[in-house]
């Protein structure tokens, strides 16, 4: 989901971390939430990877700042079905907070950093990153669900406009639900078929 619009100066997000089923191929996904990244190349995010590949699966915790790769968050350690909580705060001259949690274990990660992008979206994202310079094949991540949220201290008034399908190579392959009734969350599950509001 994505809210546009307003300058955008703080968010947060609410999610559990999707397990991935086995696949032939290196298959990778994501969930993080993030400000910027909508109609521009600027973006400031943090979220958790769910990939398969040399036969296993892997998760991980990260934060990035366009155009730099992401980076790796290795004092946590996730896993399928964790709650992560996750918030970016802009503080004085530019300088961000960014912090993800993982409520389950209470492990926990926080670091500021300089960012001026245009400030005019705000995300909440399950999606295949790119990986070397290319978008991935996006794991069978089955479902997840990202509820709270918030987009400058309130609820971000989600509607069915705000969200996307993502097709790779004609296929749909990752399908959003309708808001919840609080218009600050919503499910997606992997493949064509919308699931259930939460």
């Amino acid at each position: 989901m994505t809210s546009t619009g307003t300058p955008f100066t703080s968010i947060t997000g609410t999610w559990k971390v999707p397990a991935v089923s086995p696949t032939k191929t290196a298959t990778y996904s994501s969930n993080w939430i993030g400000i910027d990244g909508f109609n521009n190349s600027s973006l400031i995010q943090t979220g958790t990877e769910s990939d398969y590949y040399s036969r296993s699966a892997h998760y991980a915790v990260w934060w990035e700042i366009l155009p730099a790769a992401e980076t790796p968050i290795t004092t946590m350690t996730v896993h399928p079905g964790d709650v992560m909580t996750a918030s970016i705060t802009r503080g004085v001259n530019s300088v961000w907070t960014i912090t993800i949690a993982d409520a389950s274990t209470g492990q926990s990660s926080t670091t500021t950093h300089t960012y001026t992008g245009p400030l005019t979206s705000a995300e909440w994202i399950e999606e295949a990153p790119t990986i070397g310079g290319r978008v991935a094949t996006l794991a069978h991540y089955g479902s997840a669900t990202f509820d709270p949220g918030t987009a400058n201290g309130i609820t971000p008034g989600f509607t069915a406009a705000d969200s996307g399908a993502m097709v790779q190579k004609g296929i749909q392959v990752s399908t959003p639900s309708v808001p919840d009734v609080e218009a600050d969350g919503f499910n997606v599950a992997y493949g064509s078929t919308a699931p259930s509001a939460p």
